[in-house]
């Protein structure tokens, strides 16, 4: 077992907003033998303390330090390059991020376009933005899921019309990009090589943590099953039905 633990909220600890039945001993299990634990998610719209109050209220309470977002990892990313204007399509957990680096929110001359995931998403925006990037705007998404939990549209699928208007691809931050797990590595301080994902699906989680150089758990609560595996010229470390169904050893990096 791994130092560290990288694990993926939905469809692997929660499902509709709802644990995973034995997701909460296995988080007990994890934090009480002395492990890092660090929750990673690809959807940018909540902050990490409203992740938190989403678990709470599921009944697993959490500290917020135990979150990090694809919308920390944009502001991470943002804070290493030039310009603080950016024309934001996303909700609150993006523009706080943006924000607290000190970045304004216009659509007047933006340095940026960035697309995260937004319940009011409409053809004024995809106007606006495809035009601000026509202007020479550069295009950022914070992550490329297409859809999530019941088909809900997602960031990829929210910059879809605004590649094709534009002929331009965004550079998406979230998973599986390199970037997205060393942003949360250093976050964690944690080093790859001591560091485990567990995610739910193949073409985000656990590709990222193969790319990364971790070891990967798949469980099957989410998006891949087993059946899925033959599309991939990769595989996971392990593979198990659960999370409730990995056994946490008691760690002997703490033993002299």
């Amino acid at each position: 077992m791994k130092k560290n633990i990288i694990c993926d909220l939905d469809g692997v600890i929660m499902r509709d907003n709802a644990l995973v039945p034995g997701a909460d001993r296995f988080v007990a299990d994890v934090l009480e033998n002395g492990y890092k634990l660090l929750f990673l998610t690809n959807y940018s719209s909540q902050t990490p303390l409203d992740l938190k109050s989403r678990l709470d209220t599921a009944g697993l309470d959490v500290s917020e330090d135990l979150f990090y977002t694809s919308a920390m990892a944009t502001a991470a990313f943002l804070e290493k390059q030039e310009g603080r204007r950016a024309y934001v399509i996303g909700e609150g957990g993006l523009t706080h991020e943006l924000y607290n680096i000190g970045f304004m929110i216009t659509d007047t001359n933006p340095d940026y376009v960035i697309v995260g995931e937004t319940q009011s998403y409409n053809m004024e925006m995809i106007q606006k933005a495809s035009h601000l990037i026509n202007q020479g705007a550069r295009f950022i998404a914070t992550n490329l899921d297409v859809a999530g939990p019941k088909g809900k549209p997602s960031c990829g699928a929210l910059c879809a019309p605004i590649q094709k208007i534009t002929g331009r691809e965004p550079f998406f931050i979230g998973k599986p990009n390199a970037w997205m797990m060393r942003a949360a590595l250093n976050y964690m301080k944690a080093h790859s090589e001591d560091t485990m994902i567990i995610g739910d699906n193949m073409s985000t989680d656990i590709l990222a943590g193969i790319q990364a150089g971790m070891d990967t758990i798949l469980v099957l609560t989410g998006l891949s099953q087993r059946e899925d595996l033959v599309k991939y010229p990769y595989l996971p470390s392990h593979i198990y039905d659960t999370v409730a169904d990995i056994k946490i050893p008691k760690p002997e990096f703490h033993k002299s």
